[in-house]
């Protein structure tokens, strides 16, 4: 299957990764030197989604931070596939990380990610890639499946109300290009305290404020100190309202969705978004507020920033 990737012939060994919901097949490559390289194989007939991809990875490792860095992009298994050949992250993966560690150093790695994600966002628009639509339309559509849906929970109605009344508040910033995917299990605890980026396939063009609701889905249950060391650190310790606004809306439409979208993977995966979405209601108050109350300024005071 890889025999028609040049760079095949220096690899020593090949094993499958299995983390992660994409639909890329992954293998972790060792070369006869050493190295450790990302393997991404995709069918062929995402060719030009992939080039894409690849495309926009070349731009996120102009920034310098640490994170896998592109190798090179092609064609193999006799042109059935596309593949892309990435640098290997390593590290510990961050969710896993962070309950161990003082809360002072998860505050710190979430100020860091922070403004890694705040460099992801300043690279220049192609004026070819600018949407020429916003995505509100699609979170009503998304919002819908789960309505219609036979895996609706109770006392849905408040955030189903709330995301068709805000609806407006997302996609009023400029378009940047985004990671898509941001949260601590796409981030790698490097050795020497600082953190890479993996995991780029979910990128897009869109609203920069929703790159966050993730850390709602997928942070606060690990380590609410990074969760608002992120925020603070990507607007400077000064957070708009408007944010919170747009975060809100996103915060509960995944909450939702989510649920839906988890279907395929299983009723344990149903269950997690289950219990994501009922702590959100918790932490919003079912939507009568918009700043959630794991956040607070507590830790920026605490540790001097």
């Amino acid at each position: 299957m890889f025999l028609d990737i040049e760079e095949s012939k220096n690899w020593e060994s090949i094993e499958p990764v299995d983390k992660g919901w994409s639909s890329d097949r992954k293998y972790r490559i060792r070369t006869n030197s050493g190295e450790k390289l990302l393997l991404r194989v995709s069918d062929i007939g995402q060719f030009e989604e992939k080039k894409k991809e690849y495309r926009v990875i070349e731009k996120y490792s102009k920034l310098g931070f640490a994170m896998s860095m592109p190798v090179s992009f092609g064609t193999c298994d006799g042109g059935k596939s596309v593949y892309m050949l990435l640098s290997w992250v390593e590290g510990s993966d961050l969710e896993e990380m962070l309950p161990k560690m003082p809360e002072q150093e998860q505050y710190r790695l979430g100020r860091q990610a922070g403004e890694i994600l705040r460099k992801i966002h300043s690279i220049p628009l192609e004026t070819e890639d600018i949407p020429q639509k916003t995505k509100q339309e699609k979170k009503l559509m998304q919002l819908g499946r789960y309505e219609s849906s036979n895996l609706r929970i109770a006392d849905d109605e408040v955030a189903i109300r709330y995301v068709k009344d805000n609806i407006d508040k997302i996609w009023q910033q400029p378009p940047v290009y985004m990671h898509g995917d941001y949260h601590p299990g796409n981030l790698i605890y490097m050795a020497d305290g600082s953190i890479g980026v993996i995991d780029f396939n979910r990128w897009e063009i869109g609203d920069p404020y929703e790159e966050f609701y993730k850390l709602e889905s997928f942070g606060t249950e690990i380590s609410v100190p990074y969760c608002i060391g992120q925020i603070d650190a990507y607007f400077g310790d000064k957070i708009p309202e408007d944010f919170w606004s747009a975060n809100a809306v996103y915060v509960a439409q995944a909450s939702l969705f989510s649920i839906k979208w988890a279907e395929p993977f299983g009723q344990k995966d149903i269950d997690g978004m289950v219990r994501r979405a009922k702590a959100a209601f918790e932490h919003y108050n079912g939507f009568r507020k918009i700043i959630p109350d794991w956040y607070t300024a507590e830790y920026r005071e605490r540790y001097g920033q």
